[in-house]
């Protein structure tokens, strides 16, 4: 059994200690994550926050050890869908006109600045799928149960998300060439 299985079923054992070892070791990437998919750093820290949560409450009934990462990948993801529901709830309140958001600019994050803009103009759920395969290095197998989908939509889902993201890089590219979008 590995160091970090063992820390989970420590947890699971209600090992307040080996939980928070476990989410300190995974915070800045759930923070990371959580701001590729939300753009905004203060819904990004309460999805993450939620995430934690989530994960301390349901931690019982986890199967396997051994996915808590995936497990916990998609507690972060459902808090960052939630964070949208919210956000879009509060828009409803008011007009539009009225509201300034600023963009989160945090292209030290990103391995590629010109992404940080066209990637702002994808939809929380496509940039879920871009950052946990080409950011977290999931596997598409892996992938598909923290979003709770399977392979081949995850696939389709990739394709379009690439596709979007391809065809925004191009329409803004001085010169109209193309560019390879993920390397």
């Amino acid at each position: 059994m590995s160091a970090e299985s063992d820390a989970v079923q420590r947890a699971m054992a209600g090992d307040h200690e080996a939980f928070s070892r476990l989410a300190e070791r995974s915070m800045g990437k759930l923070y990371r994550s959580a701001i590729l998919i939300l753009r905004n750093r203060d819904e990004a820290e309460e999805a993450v926050q939620e995430a934690i949560i989530r994960a301390w409450r349901w931690l019982p009934t986890l199967r396997d050890p051994q996915k808590f990462d995936g497990w916990l990948y998609r507690l972060l993801v459902h808090a960052c869908q939630d964070e949208v529901r919210k956000r879009d709830r509060a828009l409803r309140h008011f007009d539009s006109g009225h509201i300034e958001r600023g963009r989160d600019q945090l292209a030290a994050i990103l391995d590629n600045e010109e992404l940080d803009e066209p990637l702002s103009r994808l939809t929380p759920d496509q940039r879920a799928v871009l950052v946990l395969v080409y950011y977290l290095g999931f596997s598409l197998r892996d992938a598909a149960p923290v979003l709770g989908i399977r392979v081949g939509t995850l696939k389709s889902r990739l394709h379009r998300s690439l596709r979007a993201l391809q065809s925004d890089l191009t329409r803004n590219r001085p010169d109209g060439t193309k560019q390879e979008v993920i390397r």
